[in-house]
């Protein structure tokens, strides 16, 4: 038996990166995935490993940014199974931009995406995430929650903000007996951070910084959000589970 053998999990930014990690481990432990990104090709890939393994994965095209992309998504899953039990808010994005110059549109972009996505699934999921009675909400924030560098301002925040909301639903949510956890990652090698790990000098400045010498791999923080969703953690909610190396506490 999985970890998470006949659970119904939708994962979102899972066209590669953390959210494929996801995926492919959360498939392996017997959920079946729904996989959902606006990058429709990416998410069709994912769904393709997925299958290829002898797991269960349904690939679906949506922005999170948009609601009507959010209620589509959550109807097919109701119509599927009729439940959700693991909802893994992963689609992010980023921008480098001086605070003194981000305009609305961009700092809007920014919590739409990063924030109000997981608010919205997480509200307009829960008829869905109430049935199993025992359900998991997992949020991907980051060390940029508490760790802060130039021209990451708005994407801090909406960091910090996620933190936030995961521990105020979990109190919310535990009547309905639905645990709410968050993960921090640190660096890793994705196509988020790829602009910024080719400058060798930045490169080797984070690795510096990082008291295991190295940056994490997308498969460690799918190890962890495995924890977090499965029965394991079934006594854990409102907590955040830093996987960074240690840089978040280095000098």
């Amino acid at each position: 038996m999985g970890r998470l053998e006949n659970k119904i999990a939708l994962i979102t930014g899972a066209a590669g990166g953390f959210g494929r990690a996801m995926a492919l481990e959360f498939a392996r432990q017997g959920a079946q995935i729904f996989a959902a990104d606006r990058n429709e090709a990416g998410v069709g890939e994912t769904a393709d490993l997925v299958n290829n393994q002898g797991g269960a994965a349904t690939p679906v095209r949506c922005d999170v940014s948009d609601t009507d992309d959010i209620a589509a998504l959550l109807s097919e899953i109701e119509k599927t199974f009729g439940r959700l039990d693991v909802l893994v808010n992963n689609a992010g994005i980023t921008q480098r931009e001086d605070f003194r110059h981000i305009t609305d549109a961009q700092w809007q972009e920014l919590l739409d995406v990063n924030l109000t996505a997981a608010m919205r699934l997480s509200r307009d999921g829960l008829k869905l995430l109430k049935i199993s009675g025992a359900s998991s909400i997992v949020n991907i924030s980051s060390i940029m929650e508490r760790v802060h560098v130039r021209q990451l301002s708005a994407y801090s925040t909406t960091k910090a903000a996620l933190a936030g909301l995961s521990r105020a639903m979990a109190v919310e949510y535990a009547a309905f007996k639905i645990r709410v956890n968050y993960l921090c990652p640190g660096y890793a090698e994705t196509a988020m951070t790829e602009r910024i790990l080719r400058n060798s000098a930045v490169r080797q400045g984070l690795l510096d910084r990082t008291p295991l010498g190295r940056f994490c791999l997308p498969e460690e923080i799918a190890m962890a959000a495995l924890f977090l969703a499965s029965d394991e953690a079934a006594f854990i909610t409102g907590e955040g589970l830093t996987i960074d190396g240690g840089m978040s506490i280095s000098l």
